[in-house]
């Protein structure tokens, strides 16, 4: 006698289950990467970090485009994907930047922000309208950002302006990549990449460091982990609604706090811990709301997608 063929709504759920769990792998592996990331430009420039790790990413990528048979030519709006490859590569270096010399949550902080740039800019940039809830909603999450900046002569500092100008950076890479949706991710992964290879190549060599076998194997690594956490991220978007798993995007805080402590001895600020709680609250009643325009037939924005910097 057969066993029962699984019912519809039995697969459904159990591609939530994997997708949740798929979703919060790669969160945990990009942690890992961006703890990696701060420990390697302590001791070596943004410029060859960029540079050896987007040469280890490749190493992963290019075999995986051709197995998948995406074609390596230059995609339609040419225009567009330079635009978005230039954001790319000063969101990543900033991102290292900034995290050279603030602690790795506080950095998170200003990049959870991202959605609610986005859902702002999308007024502006996408001809898009807001209603009432969405515009208390960005309001809120814009007041968590000021929470965790203080802004004052005694902490605004200029990695504190570079890590909030990622997170800018961020939100319009996000913007440029909704105008490409139609493009294989895997050729945008690759002109992310292309673009922190290039900008490494030019910056390393005016202050390289030779690093030794241990810490070259941890520069190749920084490349693998991430390519590891985009695969995960992006298994889990197919396998599950945005809407279900996006939230999930949010414990790269709490990784980001735990890890920073455990690596670094990162002591979060009080303030920047309920700035970040204002910012994840807000970004949670965005989705909360493209979730239900979704189901009334409009075409959810990229708030629901996960806040993932190329780091």
């Amino acid at each position: 006698m057969s066993a029962p063929r699984p019912s519809r709504h039995q697969k459904v759920r159990s591609g939530a289950f994997f997708g949740i769990g798929l979703m919060l792998l790669g969160i945990f592996l990009f942690a890992v990467n961006d703890v990696m990331g701060k420990w390697l430009v302590a001791t070596y420039s943004v410029g060859q970090v960029l540079l050896l790790r987007s040469a280890a990413a490749l190493a992963v990528l290019i075999p995986i485009m051709r197995r998948q048979k995406v074609a390596f030519a230059i995609p339609p709006q040419p225009g567009l994907h330079a635009i978005r490859i230039g954001l790319s590569t000063l969101e990543v270096a900033s991102f290292y930047w900034a995290v050279t010399y603030l602690p790795l949550a506080d950095v998170m902080t200003y990049y959870l922000a991202a959605p609610i740039y986005v859902a702002a800019f999308a007024v502006f940039l996408l001809g898009e309208k807001l209603d009432g809830p969405r515009i208390l909603a960005i309001a809120v999450g814009f007041a968590g950002v000021l929470v965790a900046l203080r802004p004052s002569p005694a902490t605004l500092s200029l990695p504190a302006l570079i890590a909030l100008a990622g997170s800018l950076f961020y939100a319009l890479l996000m913007i440029t990549t909704r105008k490409l949706r139609d493009t294989p991710d895997a050729t945008l992964v690759l002109g992310q990449i292309g673009g922190a290879l290039v900008f490494g190549a030019i910056a390393a060599p005016f202050s390289w460091v030779h690093p030794s076998p241990l810490e070259l194997a941890g520069l190749f690594l920084l490349g693998i982990v991430s390519m590891a956490g985009h695969v995960c991220v992006n298994r889990s978007l197919k396998l599950a609604p945005a809407s279900v798993v996006a939230p999930y995007q949010y414990t790269l805080i709490v990784w980001a706090i735990v890890l920073g402590y455990l690596a670094f001895g990162d002591i979060v600020e009080f303030w920047t811990l309920v700035g970040a709680g204002i910012i994840c609250g807000a970004g949670l009643i965005l989705l909360v709301l493209e979730r239900g325009a979704a189901r009334r037939g409009r075409v959810a924005r990229d708030i629901e997608k996960p806040i993932l910097p190329e780091a």
